[in-house]
């Protein structure tokens, strides 16, 4: 089957479905990323022959052999998106199609093939037109869609892949920051760091994070909820967290946030940068420096400063702390322009606000 004619997918059922009564037992707390409904997607890829088999089959384990290439050279990368329940019942997707772009960036960058829009796209309506049963109900629930690409090849030679395997996973979540959360802190690195200019990280690929995971232990180990990476050339400008982007509140009710290029398009990022600006708020993407940021923490002049990304939405900062010391912002709870922007987005991806954007698609 030819990439362009991939406009349906096939589906199997479960044959063995979780029960009814025991899923709504799960849905009413299932926290984040452990909980797995009853379907996946999946299309396969060979060259000469392009992407094929489309289907949404049972949930269940992938068989690989132990020469897969993506075992050995790390060819990787995902996306992570959310379907809402909407006030008429349905179910719908936000910028998908921002999604389906930046994997295909990171497509790119790991020298793997491009899938075509409508085959990304039809994987996530298929999925969660198959498992919409499994979107919790409650204000803060969603479907956490996880796309993932890995190379399948049987070889050992360091090329890049003649065969890969895409796959989506659908997870139910619950809250991952609620109004009343206390802010999160930080751990500023001074030894490690996220991603070089050149390297890999405006892609969204699993080395990334793998990479990031030391960090984050050393922000545990000193009493720390995230880590803040600085930037690899001059070790002094703020770039990401582990996994989210990061903005900065000023009171002069002005906004900046770290320029793209080594860090991830966050597509969060991105929703916020425009309703900023159409809210006629001043938005800056520049370089900020973590001594700035210290500096005007404690001279008032910046009053918050906030976390973003598909998982958490919108998260306060509360503190930063590094070898040389600490310092804090605000309370230990969002501060006003946070909680204004989180509405405005959390409002329009739940379809309980205007969509002048065009952000929201509609799957039931």
């Amino acid at each position: 089957m030819s990439s362009a004619s991939l406009s349906t997918f096939a589906f199997e059922p479960n044959p063995t479905p979780l029960a009814i009564e025991d899923r709504a037992k799960l849905l009413v707390d299932p926290g984040f990323g452990k909980v797995f409904t009853d379907h996946m997607a999946i299309v396969e890829y060979n060259e000469g022959e392009g992407w094929h088999s489309a289907r949404i089959a049972p949930r269940g384990s992938v068989t690989m052999d132990p020469a897969s290439s993506v075992l050995h050279y790390a060819q990787e990368i995902f996306e992570g998106l959310k379907a809402y329940s909407r006030p008429d019942g349905g179910a719908a997707l936000f910028r998908p199609e921002a999604n389906a772009r930046r994997f295909n960036d990171s497509a790119r960058r790991l020298a793997m093939p491009a899938i075509p829009e409508e085959i990304f796209l039809g994987s996530i309506d298929a999925l969660v037109r198959a498992d919409s049963g499994w979107i919790p109900q409650g204000e803060d629930g969603a479907l956490y869609l996880r796309p993932f690409m890995i190379a399948s090849e049987v070889f050992l030679g360091v090329k890049p892949s003649s065969q890969y395997l895409y796959m989506v996973l659908a997870s139910s979540v619950g809250a991952y920051f609620k109004g009343s959360t206390p802010a999160v802190s930080l751990w500023v690195t001074r030894e490690y760091t996220r991603a070089a200019p050149g390297g890999t990280g405006a892609a969204k690929c699993g080395g990334n994070y793998a990479a990031s995971l030391v960090a984050q232990a050393e922000a545990i180990r000193n009493g720390c909820d995230q880590v803040v990476f600085l930037d690899a050339v001059e070790r002094r400008w703020i770039e990401e967290l582990g996994g989210m982007n990061v903005f900065f509140v000023f009171d002069d009710g002005s906004m900046l946030t770290p320029p793209l290029g080594t860090i991830l398009p966050g597509i969060t990022r991105d929703s916020i940068l425009t309703l900023a600006r159409a809210q006629g708020i001043t938005v800056r993407e520049e370089l900020y420096s973590i001594e700035q940021w210290e500096a005007d923490a404690k001279s008032g002049r910046l009053t918050e400063a906030f976390a973003c990304g598909t998982a958490a939405v919108v998260t306060p900062i509360g503190s930063v702390a590094s070898a040389e010391g600490k310092f804090t912002i605000g309370g230990q709870s969002a501060g006003p322009l946070t909680q204004r922007i989180r509405s405005m987005l959390v409002d329009i991806q739940r379809g309980n606000a205007p969509d002048p954007y065009g952000w929201v698609k509609q799957v039931i």
